[in-house]
């Protein structure tokens, strides 16, 4: 991929394969932005710290290529995340400002989260006391049921997914996999393996935004015990687990709220998991994250 900084500024709407996503404002291109350094890479693209050079507005790019998401047929998906995204103001979701492309790129422009992923502080800290796991869980709680309120499906929560902003705050990011569903039922298989809900493991799969409950479910046991309850070596057997509610028990150092608490959410039947509501009120959250935004 070249540096985004290379020439091609002049924004061009007359793409085949990308001219119904939205009417690209043409005032915006690559030059008006100073790129710094490189924050992450992706399927087919990468995320860059630049400075709008008129403003001195700090942000990220992410840019994709056109020819890669031509070769993945990744049109729709790209389409999807552009409207789903900038239509999201939430402040437990990463904000985003805006998008233009020009002949080989598509770029969106959005909120610099300055602590990066959440998934390295895990690595780092190697897990989470019970207040900080309650305390993360109830922003993404929270940001969670905002996205409800929407008819959105976010379908790929995970701690690469979750970002930190300048005063600690978490911010749900990758809208890649989302999806608007007013109607609130779902056929298509997306998301990571290991977070997948078991309705979304069947050979015929339909589903509802209870798929992001059961995902908190797993990002919560992730957070005090620092893995996955399904995650495998074998790709085969993760479904297998996952349908069996087969996963190691948690720690006895865990709380009994924090157990429920998780249980609560991973639960086979998605009528029956706990609702975002009734999450935000449960005596672990209450006990150590009074929801205050």
């Amino acid at each position: 991929m070249s540096d985004p900084s290379e020439s091609g500024d002049s924004s061009s709407s007359g793409v085949t394969y990308l001219e119904n996503i939205l009417p690209a404002p043409k005032q915006l291109h690559m030059g008006l932005f100073e790129v710094r350094r490189e924050l992450g890479s992706g399927s087919f693209g990468r995320v860059f710290l630049a400075r709008h050079l008129e403003s001195g507005f700090i942000c990220a790019l992410k840019v994709l290529i056109k020819t890669e998401i031509a070769a993945r047929a990744s049109e729709k998906h790209v389409r999807r995340e552009i409207e789903v995204h900038s239509n999201l103001r939430h402040p437990g979701i990463l904000g985003f400002y805006g998008w233009f492309h020009d002949e080989t790129r598509v770029v969106m422009i959005l909120e610099y989260a300055v602590g990066g992923e959440l998934f390295d502080l895990l690595v780092k800290s190697k897990h989470f006391s019970e207040p900080c796991a309650a305390r993360y869980i109830a922003q993404i709680t929270m940001s969670l049921a905002y996205l409800q309120q929407k008819h959105v499906i976010h379908r790929d929560i995970k701690p690469e997914n979750i970002l930190i902003g300048v005063h600690g705050e978490l911010k749900l990011a990758d809208f890649g996999y989302s999806i608007h569903s007013p109607g609130n039922s779902r056929e298509t298989v997306c998301g990571t393996l290991c977070y997948l809900a078991p309705e979304m493991t069947l050979a015929n799969p339909r589903y509802t935004n209870a798929v992001d409950q059961w995902a908190l479910g797993v990002l919560t046991y992730e957070l005090l015990t620092g893995h996955s309850p399904f995650d495998d070596a074998s790709s085969a057997i993760t479904p297998i687990r996952i349908r069996n509610l087969d996963m190691p028990p948690l720690p006895s150092s865990v709380s009994p709220e924090a157990k429920h608490f998780i249980h609560s959410l991973l639960v086979l039947d998605p009528a029956q998991r706990l609702p975002l509501k009734d999450a935000l009120v449960h005596p672990w959250i209450l006990k150590h994250a009074a929801p205050s935004r």
